[in-house]
């Protein structure tokens, strides 16, 4: 089979069988052996209390190896029983481990809520020079980064209270979700039986518009039943995250998220503001893709319509070639470690009724490995989404080496590997199809998810921003109102080049992100633009940019984005900066156009 066929074996396109291997997350132990072990690490933690002050660098290097590996006992334990419930959403045993394991860890970890207090109370002069001590390397920017938070510390018995409850509060109605949301059945109609919510969207990227059509109607009469407890699930998490902002004294919903990626409720402001100022780009690209379908006007069904043509369809084995090629191909590190999740069992991939919906590529802990899920079908995007969650991977890979405390990335910078590898792919796909048609249905692929990455993202940031404020000023916020909400933020992205249906006012009911790390969204955008800016750069290095780049991904969390991105050569702190990778897709639109004719 060629790397891209046109009239594959349905049989080849399913990941039948790419299932994750979770045993090493437990090494020769178990769960309760693990949280058994990690309360024991409490213990000697605990035995610091109020002696934070008085440490000297060796005594707190000390301290901080044994809060790394409380830390990662519970990782081991809670990643196993999160990723094992994720694949299978319906098994009650598996929720109900997950549970347990939640409920056990929290309660050991209030145990240790007095340090980040205590080491909040020591003195910035202190602070900074046990912190210039060589001992502390390993924890340095860490310990630093979490006196950011400061001003919103409560009371160690006050932070008791909110770690408990979060438990049988905003987690728990985060797993109710996704027990609903697994729960959904499509029905296509025919003698087909219902499919996952997976399944049904990909059919928005079938060629026949009547298949499109029935597929979107469809998945609006499947979310329409549900859209009263959803309604109920958005709310109650709503005034929770508005009783934590008011509690610890956030001045706006988003600051909290903002303090977490390590930048400003300005300069996120400009992101926003820049890709909105720029809604005529998409505008302009829906106008030629009407054209190009033989339409008058896209509907919202259209949007990811395949363009008139050959129609790709990629099987798996396929699939991983490409994207380990394109891996490759740039960095031999890289590829090396792309081919290891592939032949060590660390993506999960075939389609599966009660498995999540969605993408994603856990960092585990740094001892073992990540783990990508996702569901695979025969779509070139779906190639593109491997792509992705590998870069994902191959940065939580590379970014073991500075442990534990510091191997996790702020939402800024954690899209920047697994857009980059997207781009990678992407221009691998270029060298396969050079033809000026296939050209053009690349490009279009690739514009496509570009705008679903900044411009949808932004919007969808655009939407959270009214929801919460809505809910703060209005009080609980019924269906219909939500609803209006979400088509008042998606009505000035698609203008009147594409009709939005009745139906689609209630497609926020399916978007996890919403309700389990809200307004992570604007962080695609700020990787996607980040990204375009890194390729010019590249493109301008050559080789002399990889190791920059792998040195970048290796570093992790141990330094703040500016710092890390400033050794690339780019200022990600000037307001301008997001103009730049506006600019280049304006140009990809262009050179579709040029294309087209």
């Amino acid at each position: 089979m060629t790397a891209i066929d046109t009239d594959p074996d349905a049989s080849d396109l399913a990941a039948s069988g790419v299932a994750w291997d979770l045993e090493p997350l437990l090494g020769d132990s178990d769960v309760d052996a693990h949280l058994a072990a990690a309360s024991e690490v409490a213990g000697i933690v605990e035995q610091a209390r109020g002696t934070i002050a008085s440490l000297d660098a060796a005594g707190l290097a000390a301290l901080m190896q044994q809060i790394a590996q409380l830390q990662e006992h519970l990782g081991r334990a809670g990643s196993y029983a999160g990723l094992a419930f994720t694949v299978d959403t319906a098994d009650a045993e598996r929720g109900a481990l997950m549970q347990r394991v939640e409920e056990e860890s929290t309660a050991i970890a209030t145990r240790v809520i007095f340090f980040e207090l205590e080491w909040a109370a020591v003195s910035d002069a202190a602070a900074e020079a046990l912190l210039a001590d060589p001992q502390l390397e390993f924890c340095a920017y860490s310990l630093r980064s979490a006196r950011r938070y400061r001003p919103h510390l409560l009371t160690e018995p006050e932070e008791k209270i909110i770690t408990e409850k979060a438990v049988s509060g905003v987690s728990a109605w985060s797993r109710l979700y996704e027990e609903v949301l697994g729960a959904l059945r499509i029905d296509l109609g025919g003698d087909t039986e219902p499919v996952s919510l997976e399944t049904a969207m990909a059919k928005l990227y079938s060629s026949d518009r009547d298949e499109r059509r029935g597929a979107a109607e469809a998945v609006t009469v499947a979310l329409e039943p549900g859209l009263r407890p959803r309604t109920s699930i958005f709310n109650t998490i709503l005034v929770d995250k508005w009783i934590d902002d008011r509690l610890r004294g956030y001045p706006t919903w988003i600051t909290s998220r903002n303090l977490a990626n390590e930048t400003t409720d300005a300069a996120v402001q400009a992101l926003v503001d820049a890709a909105t100022s720029r809604y005529d780009v998409p505008q302009r690209y829906y106008r030629l893709k009407a054209k190009l379908l033989g339409l008058e006007q896209l509907t919202d069904y259209d949007r990811y319509a395949p363009l008139p043509g050959e129609k790709f369809s990629v099987d798996w084995p396929s699939a991983r070639r490409i994207v380990e090629e394109s891996y490759r191909g740039f960095s031999p590190v890289a590829g090396e470690i792309v081919r290891l999740f592939f032949e060590k069992s660390w993506i999960d991939a075939e389609l599966r009724p009660g498995k999540r919906g969605g993408a994603f590529s856990s960092s585990g802990v740094p001892s073992a490995h990540p783990y990508i899920l996702m569901s695979y079908t025969d779509r070139l995007r779906d190639v593109m989404t491997l792509a992705h969650e590998l870069g994902h991977g191959v940065h939580q890979y590379l970014s073991r080496g500075v442990g534990y405390l510091q191997c996790d990335t702020p939402l800024t910078t954690a899209e920047t590997a697994s857009v980059f590898g997207e781009m990678l792919t992407f221009r691998r796909l270029l060298q396969l199809y050079p033809e000026p048609k296939q050209r053009l249905m690349m490009l279009c692929g690739k514009i496509e998810d570009s705008f679903a990455t900044v411009f949808r993202q932004v919007t969808l940031t655009r939407f959270e921003q009214s929801l919460h404020a809505a809910r703060k000023a209005e009080g609980e916020l019924s269906t219909e109102r939500i609803n209006a909400l979400w088509l008042d933020a998606n009505r000035p992205l698609h203008g009147d080049v594409v009709q939005l249906t009745e139906g689609y006012g209630w497609w926020w009911a399916y978007i996890g992100h919403f309700i389990h790390v809200p307004f992570y969204c604007y962080a695609y955008a700020f990787g996607e633009l980040l990204v375009l800016a890194l390729v010019k750069k590249y493109e301008q290095e050559g080789a002399a940019f990889v190791p920059k780049y792998i040195n970048m991904l290796a570093a992790g969390g141990s330094e703040a984005p500016p710092s890390l991105v400033g050794a690339l050569g780019m200022d990600i702190t000037d307001p301008g900066f997001w103009e730049l990778g506006l600019r280049l897709l304006d140009e990809m639109v262009s050179e579709a156009e040029t294309l087209a004719k």
